[in-house]
């Protein structure tokens, strides 16, 4: 898999999210200040719950902008065998199961799925505990990471 694609992938990903955001804004904003939303009382909140709505909306907007940036100023390198696993390596892990995994090392705010035929790649950010577990690993290591009261346990079968 192309890791220039990938990237333009949470790229359009993330181009999609903010439009959605933009709306979500606009539209609490609209509700937040429309004439019929004036409170009458004090327990008449519609309007002020709309605009903590629409800030938080603005606030999620400007976060998904900043990813964006993050994005675009990523440039995936080739795997290192001597750094071992570094922001930009696609990974595959295998679990106790045998159940394979293929990861994408990136950037913070593209934590989401991709799918590339019928394969399905989980973009992961290098802050993520996962992500953070994998640096500097290489084919054949294990990965660990506590979630809650669950250990769970990684082999690395390859990276690219």
């Amino acid at each position: 898999m192309d890791k220039l694609l990938l990237q333009q992938r949470v790229l359009e990903r993330l181009a999609e999210d903010l439009l959605q955001a933009e709306q979500a804004t606009r539209s609490a904003h609209e509700t937040a200040t429309h004439e019929e939303n004036i409170a009458e009382n004090k327990y008449d909140t519609l309007g002020l719950e709309a605009a903590y709505l629409a800030t938080g909306q603005a606030r999620r907007a400007e976060a998904i902008r900043q990813a964006m940036v993050n994005w675009r100023q990523f440039r995936p390198q080739p795997y290192n065998a001597r750094k071992g696993i570094q922001l930009g390596a696609l990974v595959c892990l295998v679990d106790s199961d045998d159940k394979q995994q293929q990861l994408f090392l990136g950037p913070d705010g593209g934590n989401m799925k991709l799918v590339n035929g019928a394969e399905l790649i989980q973009v992961v950010s290098s802050k993520a505990p996962l992500g953070k577990a994998m640096l500097g690993k290489c084919e054949g290591d294990e990965v660990s990471i506590q979630i809650a009261p669950i250990r769970q346990q990684f082999e690395v079968l390859w990276v690219h």
